[in-house]
């Protein structure tokens, strides 16, 4: 340092320095506040290393899971879930991140075991939700729908940040597992939840369907055919009904008139006139035949034998009549077989006692037999009637039974025709107060099964999706990088820190001795000394140090160089323990020099 004896350690006001100073004037500077400065700078620097070497190290271990399309084309198979990926991310971020999951994992792995015993839960789940990071990655892609670029998430990584590797890299594995299970879970209980949805809709409207036709049946029971629907058909029935009811009524006064007219006719004309043939003869009809023969047979029996060819003639032709004429009453079998019965009844009376079983059967049959001849003959008697012989009579007589056949026939139709009239002219008038109701009913109806199939169509692809989650066809999670065991921390970064430091450290000295030597007000130089006095410096005698200066000053280099061999091996230990080991630094130097 350069100054006057007898101005050292003067202070003098108003001694700022005038002019500018320069290179050579910083370098006195420094070398005079170097104490200041390797003080400052000591201080700083080992304060660097202190907060690079006491910070906890903090390690991450990472794990990144790929978003997979769904497996068979959305064209065929449509999913269920209708949410973007990261949507989803975030909904199982907060299923994951819930209160009761966090601290099971906090209590099952033991983590911030000290500030669990100073801070509360809350605290402590919060510290653990930090550490917990979580980034999606984007790309751009073209929307297959719009068209449009968009940004569409492919991936995304799952990080925790833990005291040690193989701490983080446990807490890593189960968060990773957590949201894989969870997005399982979720897409099929959403898949479920959407299925079973559509099925309790769409077993509602089948009921509410089936209600309706109900309905709908009792309203078509008691309108009787007045529906809305059929009001034309009503009307063309009616109309169809009204031309009937003309036609009848024009052929029953035809048919009337007709009548009347063979009436007249029948009543000019004789019934029994015999039918003469041209040799003059009468001719019989097959029911005066009949009896003629069977009196004629009856009257040759008498002396003619059975086999005769007479009596086998006249038995065929009798038989042949009798087949013509519908048969004989069968009154001669059943005289036969009652004159044979009295006959045995008649013997048994003789022989047997009255309660006897087959006295009691004989006179049974004999009474059944005679009820049944008696029938026979009642029906004899009552078929027997007077036809009519004239030809004439019997054609007009036939005309006017087909006559009154048409009429009595046409007669019904009418009323039938009548009756219907009646029926479709109140299905008309009923039907206005029926329609509003029915109307109401159909369109409920078709409304209700028009949305029953909407569901049920909905229905069937809920459950074809569900099957595709069942299944792990839908879109998915997969993890492609698993959490992996941290090979150095992830912070604090203490190269960068004593870095950081040493600069701070330089920068801080200067800073200090610069910023000391301008607020000191000592005289240092000539030119401060002139200023002060206001006049010129003759000359400059250099300041002479003390013996115990010297020994003070020895004792500081001594000082010095302890510091800075510290120093030296301070920054070996960083190097070795931060950046790369001494020997391995070696070695690469050696290499590298050849």
């Amino acid at each position: 340092m350069v100054g006057v004896s007898m101005s050292q350690g003067r202070r003098v006001p108003g001694a700022a320095v005038g002019r500018t100073k320069t290179l050579s004037d910083y370098l006195v500077l420094l070398r005079r506040r170097r104490s200041l400065i390797l003080g400052v700078g000591a201080a700083l620097l080992a304060a660097s290393a202190a907060l690079a070497f006491l910070l906890p190290a903090v390690y991450r271990s990472t794990a990144t899971i790929l978003i997979e399309e769904q497996e068979i084309p959305p064209d065929l198979v449509r999913s269920a879930i209708a949410t973007y990926a990261d949507q989803r991310i975030e909904t199982i971020k907060q299923q994951v991140l819930s209160r009761s999951t966090l601290w099971r994992i906090v209590e099952q792995y033991e983590l911030y075991k000290s500030l669990r015993k100073r801070s509360p839960t809350e605290e402590v789940l919060t510290r653990f939700t930090k550490d917990i990071q979580i980034e999606v990655m984007n790309v751009k892609v073209i929307d297959k729908r719009t068209q449009n670029p968009t940004q569409a998430t492919i991936a995304f990584t799952l990080a925790y940040d833990g005291e040690s590797p193989a701490l983080a890299q446990k807490v890593a594995n189960e968060l990773t597992s957590l949201f894989l299970n969870e997005n399982l879970k979720t897409r099929e209980r959403h898949a479920q939840e959407t299925t079973t949805f559509l099925k309790r809709e769409s077993e509602n409207l089948a009921r509410h369907i089936l209600e309706l036709e109900q309905k709908i049946s009792a309203v078509k029971q008691r309108a009787g055919g007045a529906l809305p629907e059929l009001v034309q058909l009503n009307m063309q029935l009616m109309n169809q009904a009204e031309r009937e009811l003309m036609d009848a009524d024009r052929d029953i006064r035809s048919l009337r008139e007709r009548k009347t007219f063979l009436e007249g006719e029948l009543a000019t004309l004789k019934p029994h006139t015999p039918i003469i043939s041209a040799s003059g003869e009468r001719l019989l009809d097959s029911a005066e035949r009949l009896k003629a023969l069977r009196a004629q047979l009856a009257s040759v029996s008498g002396y003619l034998l059975p086999d005769h060819p007479d009596i086998v003639k006249l038995k065929q032709e009798l038989v042949s009549l009798e087949r013509e004429t519908g048969g004989s009453d069968g009154r001669d079998e059943l005289s036969k077989r009652l004159m044979a019965e009295r006959g045995l009844l008649d013997d048994l009376r003789g022989r047997v006692h009255e309660a006897h079983p087959d006295l009691i059967r004989a006179q049974e049959v004999v009474a059944s037999l005679e009820q049944e001849l008696k029938a026979a003959t009642d029906r004899a008697a009552a078929s027997v009637t007077v036809k009519p012989e004239n030809p004439a009579y019997i054609n007009i007589e036939s005309q006017l039974a087909s006559t009154n056949a048409s009429l009595a026939s046409l007669e019904s139709t009418r009323s039938n025709v009548k009756r219907r009239m009646a029926e479709y002219m109140k299905r008309l008038e009923v039907t206005p107060s029926i329609e509003p109701e029915y109307l109401d009913l159909v369109r409920d109806r078709e409304n209700s099964a028009h949305k029953h199939q909407e569901i049920t169509s909905r229905l069937m692809e809920a459950q074809v999706s569900a099957e595709l989650e069942v299944q792990r066809k839908g879109e998915r999670f997969s993890l492609i990088n698993p959490p992996e065991l941290p090979e150095k921390p992830e912070r604090p970064n203490r190269l960068a820190i004593l870095f950081l430091g040493a600069f701070l450290a330089v920068g801080g000295g200067i800073g200090a001795g610069v910023a000391t030597d301008n607020l000191d007000r000592t005289i240092h130089t000539p030119e401060q000394f002139g200023r002060a006095l206001q006049g010129l410096t003759l000359a400059v005698i250099p300041y002479l140090p003390s013996h115990d200066e010297m020994v003070s000053l020895g004792r500081r280099r001594k000082l010095l160089g302890f510091a800075s061999l510290g120093v030296v091996v301070v920054g070996a230990v960083v190097l070795h323990l931060a950046w790369m080991p001494l020997d391995v630094l070696w070695y690469t130097i050696w290499r590298k020099l050849g």
